[in-house]
């Protein structure tokens, strides 16, 4: 959402769609005002966006437990952190984010930790990606590790296991450590898919690679690839926002974070690409989730080369200012501490609802995207539920007017 105040990007879109419809067709380009090579009149966004370079410095950073110093991914369930080591450990790790000292340890009992390198979740699983696959690339029992939640919420951790391989692989001669495209650290869970960004240690680009989340052996389909120049080590998916945060490093430990965001289903690499980096030299950063999608914490592990040692840490990091006008133009499950309404569901086919809080006398007014008005309603109580059924398929934009005020602007799109 947007304060309408903000007339200046209302009067771009709209001079965009004009121009468009003048054009008869849709004009493709960078469409984030942020990016260098902004195209005000680009009514489709077609991920060739560029940025200046940006850093960040870490709003907290405290120093893990030695039990965690092979920490090696990161997620955010039930208020809780998780995490796990990337060495033998068996164990998940269940830490307090107001207080990292203390931690509860969950064996995966009979599992074998190979190389646990990421961790990920859906509703009702997590998953462990054993498949780090740098000490001579050719690993044959590469695996995803699935563990009811469930059952572990009982302390019972019930085990199973996604076998898989690589479509491009077909050479697994052994190489000499971190010398294999073929290694991975980071994957994120979506609808009915796995998609794992690989660790490229020759190449310095991360590839896409999905394959099904049922428990089947798999052949991981290759979906593209990325030179983000450097190693992927991390991932976290905010799939209400259509954003992915991934982190890793150079070759010289400068840490990173990628954020891939605006783009269609799972067409990751289609999205807008935007490296940042943290102001943490030398943290060989391995895990990265977010709560809101503007504040993340990051984990690393502890690094120990010559004169240069560097303990492993838990790190907060705030990027409110590269995110919050994308993230503002949601219009469902946004920041409700920024925003006193929702709406949804978002796409929607049958009808759009809005819930104010604290609001009387509310009044919402639907455009299409050059501005024509569709359909004007009030509601006393705070609450509507509006037809969708008399608009045409694609993006509309709505206006929330309220009694006690700011006006608020919105897009919602409509897909039968």
């Amino acid at each position: 959402m947007i304060l309408l105040k903000n007339t200046f990007w209302l009067l771009l879109t709209t001079l965009a769609c004009l121009n468009a419809t003048a054009l008869n067709a849709q004009v493709r380009g960078c469409t984030d005002s942020k990016a260098a090579n902004f195209n005000a009149l680009a009514t489709q966004n077609d991920g060739s966006c560029t940025y200046n370079s940006a850093i960040v410095d870490p709003t907290e950073a405290v120093n893990l437990e030695s039990v965690l110093n092979e920490s090696s991914g990161l997620i955010m369930w039930n208020n809780k952190l998780w995490t796990h080591n990337d060495d033998t450990d068996i164990h998940l790790y269940e830490l307090s984010p107001a207080d990292v000292k203390t931690y509860a340890r969950h064996a995966l009992n009979g599992a074998v930790n190979n190389d646990w390198e990421e961790i990920s979740q859906d509703e009702n699983y997590i998953y462990v990606g054993d498949f780090g696959n740098n000490a001579s690339g050719n690993r044959r029992n590469l695996r995803i590790l699935r563990v009811s939640k469930l059952s572990l919420s009982q302390n019972n951790p019930s085990v199973e296991y996604i076998p898989f391989s690589y479509e491009l692989q077909t050479d697994f001669t052994p190489t000499t450590p971190n010398k294999t495209n073929f290694d991975c650290e980071a994957f994120v869970v979506a609808g009915d898919s796995i998609y794992l960004f690989t660790k490229e240690w020759l190449s310095k680009k991360t590839s896409l690679y999905a394959l099904p989340k049922s428990l089947d052996t798999h052949i991981a389909k290759f979906k593209g690839v990325y030179d983000v120049q450097g190693l992927i080590t991390g991932a976290t998916y905010v799939s209400n926002r259509n954003l992915v945060a991934l982190c890793g490093y150079s070759d010289m430990l400068q840490p990173f974070i990628l954020l891939l965001y605006d783009f269609e289903k799972h067409h990751f690499l289609a999205a807008n690409k935007r490296k940042i980096n943290l102001n943490h030299s030398f943290h060989q950063v391995e895990g990265i989730t977010t709560t809101d999608g503007l504040n993340y914490y990051i984990s690393n592990e502890r690094f120990s080369q010559s004169i240069i040692s560097v303990d492993a840490k838990l790190s907060k990091v705030n990027l409110s200012t590269y995110l919050t006008d994308y993230l503002n133009t949601f219009t469902s499950q946004v920041l409700p501490s920024m925003i006193p309404f929702k709406s949804y569901p978002n796409p929607t086919h049958d009808f759009l609802r809005i819930d104010v809080a604290n609001s009387n006398n509310t009044n919402i007014k639907i455009f299409t995207m050059c501005g024509q008005l569709e359909a004007s309603e009030s509601f006393p109580n705070g609450s509507i539920q509006l037809s969708v059924h008399n608009l045409q398929n694609g993006l509309h934009n709505y206006l929330i007017e309220s009694s006690h005020g700011p006006n608020y602007y919105g897009k919602f799109i409509v897909k039968k």
